[in-house]
């Protein structure tokens, strides 16, 4: 067994002031001759690699903080930290470079940081001078105290000079005893003093100082005397609101007492730097960052110690997922899950991923399966904020867990079913949960981040899952829309005239239009020809084509998206598409010559014509050949109508089962969302076919005013409309 003593965690200080965790090892004290000195040696737990090779400097600056952290300084600010996984671990590395800098290990600092700048000016002061001398603790030596306090902060030795002053005279508590007597007595002139001092103290930027001021037992005097802010009229009332209003709840008991106080500290040292506090200037921006520093290391030990505690975690979950637990019981759990999850994100990459692991081992995606389902709006809201977390950690993880579903449950209750039908029901007249949701699932369906190296079948697996028991759901709306529509599904939205919709070219209707264009044209975009055949079939040209008619003579931007349309798939050559466009339509298109975008079209079609007679003249076989070969290829067409036939009844069965169970329960309040979706509907059987990109769509302002308008109701239409 690896000795735990020696087990630390490497951290370096970014240059956005925030700890990246650079691995997990096992730490020693040796010579090494390339170094010329006793040097830090961690080696990773994983594979044995050097995570960290330091010689201890004579002239470096060492600091021991929380009992199991040594930090210190190398060239160029370079900032680095040990965290030990134990006290006895951290002493004996401790001691060890106070024996090669000749140090007294009682200290909690090695020696002064001195810059360059103070180097020179204090190279004369005797030895024996370390410490600043402190005022008597008393009630009328608290105006010398605080200008002793705010007059060191701008020399980085003297800060370190009453740091240890106020440390080796236990000078922190005989002031908050002071704070106690001046507010007994009202005296507003002491506490106000007591406010630049505490303030001062917090600024020396010292962890520890912090430890003493942050104890349970002087914690909330540090915010009593924070409370009284001289340029404020009447003083704050943090400690009114932190001992009655912010009232901690365990939602499970929690029996681990050093956990419970870690809790607690580290909420107050927050809500310390977060409100209390005001926000530093330019010369005190850096006088913080061990107290930044304080409270991540906190989070990372809270969210290790639940992570650990397995006992505690089976049991949230449990309740969680438990019918009988009651409603106020489970909001406040899945509130509590939701805050764990927002600590994990203090911790490093290779962190993140055993914690959601684990959360994942004791069943999170089941339990958020149930409560992403409830009527509560409060538990609901805070589920989707738990399923984003793991969905921006992990997508695949998602997927692996609901394609195993099908085998133990019915359509309606798969949890991306759930996730759809939030989405359409949100009763949010701004749509907030839809748009969170929407996003979510485009992550989950976007074939782009479905790694092949990670699992080669993955993308096919879920594609094949999600068209199989997820498609009816989330088209179920479109469907039910166009139940008694002769055009299929998106496309019936060509033809709203829903006038709440228009935009700022006036035209009726113009989101759902572009929305369903944009549709189509992203389909088209595959050049896959088993959506092309659909598209013939269904005669799904005739919508946007009547667009561009009724469009008349406007160029805006439905003009533009429909005629690029056109242009794709002339330049394209898409044979199947030009001649059901020019076979079907080419008489009502035909008139319109401010492009050569038809025309065109008409020409690939005689073009292709022209082959086909010249193929045909020169290898014309007997005419029983020919007629063997029309005859398979008629059996075989109809071999593929019946398919269809099959596949669209099944379809339709799927959505009258499933679209029916819900419907009925969310009548009056379903909202139309999903034109707002930029589908990528990749082919099974293609996958690897290039995506082409959609027409941009930017804002289209002030094209068509409002004479345009009153020109076009007097004047007589230009072009027919396709009869229906």
């Amino acid at each position: 067994m690896s000795d735990t003593r020696r087990r630390v965690k490497v951290y370096t200080l970014n240059e956005d002031r925030q700890w990246d965790d650079r691995g997990t090892g096992h730490v020693s004290s040796t010579f090494v001759e390339r170094l010329k000195g006793i040097s830090l040696l961690v080696r990773a737990e994983s594979d044995g690699s050097l995570l960290l090779e330091s010689k201890i400097s004579p002239n470096t600056a060492y600091q021991k903080q929380q009992d199991t952290l040594i930090v210190w300084s190398e060239a160029d600010n370079y900032d680095l930290a040990l965290s030990f996984q134990e006290k006895a671990g951290c002493d004996e590395i401790w001691e060890k470079i106070c024996q090669v800098q000749g140090k007294d290990p009682a200290l909690d600092i090695t020696q002064d940081p001195i810059d360059e700048s103070e180097e020179e000016r204090f190279e004369e002061i005797p030895e024996t001078s370390h410490l600043v001398e402190l005022p008597p603790c008393e009630l009328s030596r608290l105006e010398e105290i605080a200008d002793l306090v705010t007059s060191v902060l701008s020399s980085p030795i003297r800060r370190e000079k009453l740091a240890l002053a106020l440390m080796s005279e236990g000078y922190i508590k005989k002031l908050l005893g002071l704070f106690r007597v001046c507010e007994d007595l009202d005296n507003r002139e002491g506490l106000h003093h007591l406010y630049e001092i505490v303030r001062g103290v917090l600024f020396l930027n010292k962890a520890a100082l912090f430890e003493v001021m942050f104890s349970d037992d002087c914690i909330m005097d540090v915010v009593g005397c924070l409370e009284y802010d001289p340029a404020l009229v009447q003083p704050k009332r943090h400690r009114e609101f932190l001992t009655k209003t912010a009232k901690f709840k365990e939602v499970i008991p929690i029996t681990d007492s050093e956990l419970r106080q870690k809790i607690h500290q580290t909420y107050r040292v927050q809500y310390i730097q977060d409100i209390i506090l005001p926000t530093p200037s330019v010369f005190e921006e850096n006088f913080l960052s061990t107290l930044t520093s304080f409270i991540f290391f906190n989070k990372v030990e809270i969210v290790s110690m639940l992570q650990e505690d397995e006992k505690f975690l089976t049991e949230v979950f449990a309740q969680l997922t438990d019918e009988a637990t009651e409603d106020s019981k489970r909001r406040e759990l899945v509130n509590f899950v939701k805050e764990f999850c927002a600590f994990s994100q203090t911790l490093q990459p290779q962190n993140r991923d055993a914690f959601f692991k684990t959360l994942a081992n004791l069943g999170i995606l089941p339990a958020l399966e149930i409560v992403m389902g409830m009527d509560d709006l409060q538990v609901r809201a805070a589920a989707t904020d738990i399923f984003s977390y793991l969905v921006e950690f992990s997508p695949s993880m998602v997927r692996e867990f609901v394609m195993q579903e099908p085998q133990q449950t019915d359509d309606d209750v798969l949890l991306i079913n759930v996730v759809i039908k939030q989405m359409i029901c949100d009763s949010d007249p701004e749509l907030g949960g839809a748009v969170q949701l929407m996003g979510l699932l485009r992550t989950l369906i976007d074939p782009e981040n479905m790694l092949a190296s990670t699992n080669k079948t993955e993308k096919t697996e879920f594609l094949s899952f999600f068209y199989k028991y997820c498609m009816h759901v989330l088209t179920a709306p479109l469907l039910a829309n166009t139940a008694h529509e002769k055009n299929s599904k998106v496309l019936v939205l060509m033809n709203s005239k829903h006038t709440f919709l228009a935009l700022s070219v006036g035209r009726p209707g113009l989101v759902f239009i572009q929305g369903a264009l944009r549709f189509m044209r992203r389909i088209i975009g595959l050049k896959d020809e088993y959506y092309n055949r659909y598209i013939i079939k269904g005669n799904l040209f005739e919508p946007v084509i009547n667009a561009l008619l009724d469009n008349g003579t406007r160029y805006n931007l439905l003009n533009s998206a429909i005629i690029e349309l056109f242009e794709f798939i002339k330049v394209e050559d898409i044979k199947s598409l030009i001649a059901h466009i020019v076979d079907n339509f080419y008489k009502a298109l035909e008139s319109i010559e401010y492009v050569q975008t038809f025309k065109g079209l008409k020409g690939r079609y005689e073009q292709e014509k022209d082959r086909q007679s010249q193929r045909l003249n020169r290898y014309r076989r007997d005419a029983r050949s020919l007629d063997e070969d029309e005859e398979l290829w008629f059996n075989d067409d109809d071999d593929d109508d019946d398919g269809e036939a099959v596949e669209k009844s099944r379809m339709e069965d799927d959505f009258s089962d499933s679209y029916g169970k819900y419907m009925e329960a969310k009548k009056g309040k379903l909202l139309l969302v999903l034109p707002q979706v930029q589908f990528s509907l990749p082919r099974l059987q293609h996958l690897q076919t290039a995506m082409v990109g959609l027409v941009d769509y930017p804002d289209d302002e002030d094209e068509e005013e409002e004479e345009e308008e009153e020109e076009e109701e007097q004047s007589p239409r230009k072009r027919p409309r396709l009869s229906s």
